[in-house]
This record gives C-alpha cells, structure tokens and sequence, in this order.
C-alpha cells in the first residue's frame, strides 16, 4: 500500500489536512471542485518562477481565500506589494470572483519534496548527470535535517534506447507509519531525448500530536459543558 498511495493523502485526517477547505451542497460542490482546480492551474502558470509549493484556498459564503507557500515570496509580492495586487486582478477577471491573497514563505526549501524534484529537474535538462545531481538533492534534504530521503528517476536516463526506473535512498522513509511526516511530490524533467520523471520523499519525523488537537479538545469540552448547563 505504501508504494502504491500518495503519502499525502493516506494521511488525510491522521497529521495532514486538506488543501481546500470549505463546504458545498450536491449541486455546487462539482462546480466548485472544478474552480479550485482551474485556480490552481492559473496561480501556478502566473508564479512558475516564484517556486510554489502549496496553494489553499478556503471558501465562505461572502469571501475566497487563497494562501500562496512559496520559496521566493519577494517575486509575487513585488516592491510596495505591486505585484500582488497585479495577482488579484488577474484573479478577478479570470474567474469573475474577489480573492483575498495571502502570501506565505517556505522557510526551509531544502526539505521540501517539491522544490528538490524541481531543482533535480532542471539540473538533468542542463545535461548533469543524472546520479550526481539525485545525489545532490539527498545531500541538500539530509543536511537541512531530513531523517529519510527516497528519490525515484525514470525514463531514458542519460538518453539511452530503453527507458528504465533507479531508486535512491539515504536513511529511512516509513511510508506505512501514518503519524510519520513525510512529503511527498513529482517533477518532470523535459530533455531533448523524451520526458524523465522523478518523484521524492522527504521523511521529517514523527509526529505525535494533530496540531490545534489541545484547543479542539478544549473547544469541544466547553460546548459539552454549555449544552449540560
């Protein structure tokens, strides 16, 4: 089961959430499903030079948020918040809706899953080689304090006649451990000789407790003791 699920989502409700977070009818909810995916689309076309790496968008009645995680937060913000304001119209007009921006900084882009994938990427279409630069991205997450590190390559590696998978591995990635916090992400990389996929996992530790867990239980405590009184 661990090879074959996406890591992310067989921790969904466990120590992960989900990236869309709102409420819809039977009606809505495909319209809005759809829309949440064409903005992702969109945002990640406008900010592909910005390295982002999440995008959340929470819904209400009156309002949409979106919060942006990005590596280099400076290239979406832009010099008195131009930029961003450039982003919100674009929103706007695209998809005929207001949306407040929230612009949000990865502080460790070493131990992200998609920024390795990405830097692994775009070092193999330089033409380095393959081993030398999955090494590297290994190197990068295990210095930045990664505990596991699992990279997966495949293609026509090094444009040989027959494509073929090799694995990489430093430390320990327990995919079937749910409080287990690992990222998880793809990345193609488009040579002249076809497409090589890669896909990471970051394994960060263990994680014990849901974050907020205390204050949820402590919330539902105090509804508990309202409703008895």
């Amino acid at each position: 089961m661990g090879q074959k699920v996406n890591p992310k989502a067989f921790r969904l409700g466990v120590i992960n959430t989900w990236d869309s977070k709102w409420y819809a009818s039977k009606r809505d909810f495909s319209k809005l499903m759809l829309a949440d995916i064409e903005l992702r689309k969109a945002i990640n076309e406008k900010l592909h030079n910005a390295d982002v790496t999440q995008i959340e968008i929470e819904r209400s009645a009156k309002k949409a948020t979106v919060n942006i995680y990005a590596a280099k937060p400076g290239l979406i913000i832009g010099k008195q918040g131009m930029l961003i304001d450039d982003l919100k119209d674009f929103l706007k007009k695209k998809f005929n809706q207001n949306f407040e921006v929230n612009i949000r900084e990865v502080t460790n882009p070493d131990l992200n899953a998609l920024l390795i994938g990405k830097l692994i990427a775009s070092q193999i279409e330089r033409r380095l080689a393959y081993r030398r630069a999955v090494k590297m991205g290994i190197q990068k997450a295990i210095e930045a304090g990664a505990k596991g590190v699992k990279i997966r390559v495949a293609g026509r590696l090094n444009g040989v006649e027959i494509s073929r998978e090799e694995l990489f591995k430093d430390g320990s990635v327990p995919l079937h451990t749910l409080r287990a916090d690992i990222d998880y992400a793809k990345a193609e990389a488009n040579t002249t000789y076809g497409v090589i996929g890669i896909q990471v996992w970051i394994y960060k530790g263990l994680i014990f407790k849901k974050k907020g867990a205390v204050e949820l239980a402590q919330i539902a405590k105090k509804s508990k003791t309202l409703i008895t009184d």
